[in-house]
């Protein structure tokens, strides 16, 4: 199944104009922000191998994210530090980010389409789809923007953590990272609440 306007199409026939996509990237990693991003599309946009950003390969994200920011009628990410994903717990810091993303767009949309989690504090109509990327063209979109967005952050943690490889793993809990965190212990990238951090560093204090 590939993502089409069908959420779209309904919206707009209830005389909504300018209908943005929301996604994040990033709830799951040990490290890093987490990234929401909000795009406006044109009616009935389409572009060749639009999808999940989970589905595409790197290269076709890139590629992806040029041609979606270029012709995008509107477009913008927010984000949610390490620090208050630590204060306030992940999801919470998720709802954050994505209030961020919608209010830094440069037009006004006047209703939302969100991969499974709700805005906040916003009073624009919205519709939580789950598996929303999978389902929808817009959402799908966002899901491309946020992913290569963190993506980029995290090659950018690489050189200020290089003992890490973060460009490698982006932070996500894989074995290599989980050894690396072991030996090192956690740096400031890192989510100091999340239980893989917190045993690593336990062990790491252990081993010097």
């Amino acid at each position: 199944m590939e993502p089409d306007h069908f959420f779209e199409d309904t919206a707009h026939s209830c005389g909504y104009q300018r209908v943005a996509g929301l996604d994040e990237a990033g709830r799951g990693p040990l490290a890093g922000p987490v990234i929401a991003a909000a795009i406006i599309l044109p009616r009935r946009f389409q572009l060749t191998g639009l999808n999940d950003s989970k589905v595409l390969s790197e290269s076709q994200r890139e590629h992806l994210f040029s041609d979606l920011t270029h012709r995008a009628r509107a477009w913008a990410v927010g984000l949610a530090t390490e620090e208050e994903i630590d204060h306030v717990n992940i999801l919470q810091a998720t709802r954050l980010a994505l209030f961020r993303a919608v209010n830094a767009l440069p037009i006004t949309p006047d209703y939302l389409l969100s991969d499974a989690v709700n805005v906040p504090h916003v009073s624009i109509p919205q519709r939580a789809i789950i598996k929303g990327d999978c389902l929808s063209l817009t959402i799908a979109a966002a899901s491309v923007i946020a992913k290569v967005t963190r993506d980029r952050i995290m090659n950018e943690y690489h050189d200020r953590y290089p003992q890490y490889q973060f460009h490698i793993h982006k932070g996500y809990p894989t074995p290599q990272h989980l050894q690396l965190l072991t030996q090192y212990g956690p740096c400031q990238g890192h989510r100091q609440s999340f239980r893989p951090v917190r045993e690593c560093q336990a062990i790491a204090q252990t081993l010097r």
